[in-house]
């Protein structure tokens, strides 16, 4: 520890170890130790495990302003979405959060409603924080942001969010689960099976109806009937069920492609 850091600490002063610090305890040079820690440089195995083990002991972190402006980068990622609710994008950022944090990498999350000016201004923000990368999610997988994006100058992945030809897009399989989901049922031995769903204007609601055609129609199956569209609510597959049944149409089995978030 150098001396400065010695008194700041005497006097009560909380004082993070700099590279400085490491070195000085590891009996080695400055270029040394950071060449060390970063995995470069040549130096014997004793070397580099004295340096690591001394930093480890002083609780040393790197300056991340400091790397960042030797190797213009700034170690976040842009997350920018509409999904205000955030039934779908909390679980992605808490997920990104896991996956970037031995990296060294943060996540910038940033939401808005769907409002070019208000999503905008959100982007302008990550540009001035110089994120190293943007994911873009929404609520939908057939709807977009409402905004164009200028060249960013970084990598930019959507995630269930409408993506424009050539980019990089990551959504659920909606079809092939549908299909696996009314395959359970039949493998159960349920031969009348139902589907209850969203509205027919979302696209993942037309995949899952597909997906679920298809299973029945590999079984050699018929609907007891058509697919029911209406509201992402509980309360709309509870009516639907019922009326199933006042109806006399009873399946055996439904397959409900519902949910009870808000959707737009």
């Amino acid at each position: 520890m150098t001396d400065r850091a010695a008194k700041l600490q005497s006097a009560g002063v909380y004082q993070r170890s700099t590279i400085r610090d490491v070195a000085a305890r590891a009996n080695v040079s400055v270029t040394t130790a950071s060449r060390a820690l970063n995995g470069t440089g040549r130096m014997s195995e004793e070397t580099r495990e004295r340096v690591r083990t001394v930093a480890a002991e002083l609780d040393y972190r790197p300056n991340s302003i400091a790397r960042g402006l030797v190797q213009q980068r700034s170690s976040t990622l842009g997350l920018l979405t509409n999904d205000t609710y955030g039934r779908f994008t909390l679980p992605l950022a808490s997920g990104l959060s896991s996956a970037m944090a031995d990296r060294g990498v943060s996540v910038f999350l940033s939401a808005g409603e769907y409002e070019p000016e208000s999503l905008t201004l959100n982007l302008r923000a990550m540009e001035e924080k110089r994120v190293d990368g943007l994911i873009i999610t929404g609520k939908r997988i057939d709807r977009g942001l409402p905004i164009d994006l200028p060249p960013l100058g970084m990598p930019v992945v959507y995630v269930y969010a409408a993506a424009p030809d050539g980019a990089v897009s990551f959504v659920p399989d909606d079809e092939n689960a549908a299909r696996t989901a009314v395959q359970h049922l039949i493998g159960l031995g349920r031969n009348r099976i139902a589907h209850i769903t969203g509205p027919e204007d979302f696209k993942a609601a037309r995949l899952r109806e597909t997906g679920w055609r298809s299973a029945l129609r590999e079984a050699g199956l018929s609907p007891p009937g058509p697919a029911v569209f209406s509201a992402w609510t509980e309360a709309h597959g509870f009516k639907t069920a019922h009326a199933m049944i006042d109806a006399g149409a009873v399946p055996d089995a439904i397959f409900a492609a519902t949910t009870r978030s808000r959707a737009a």
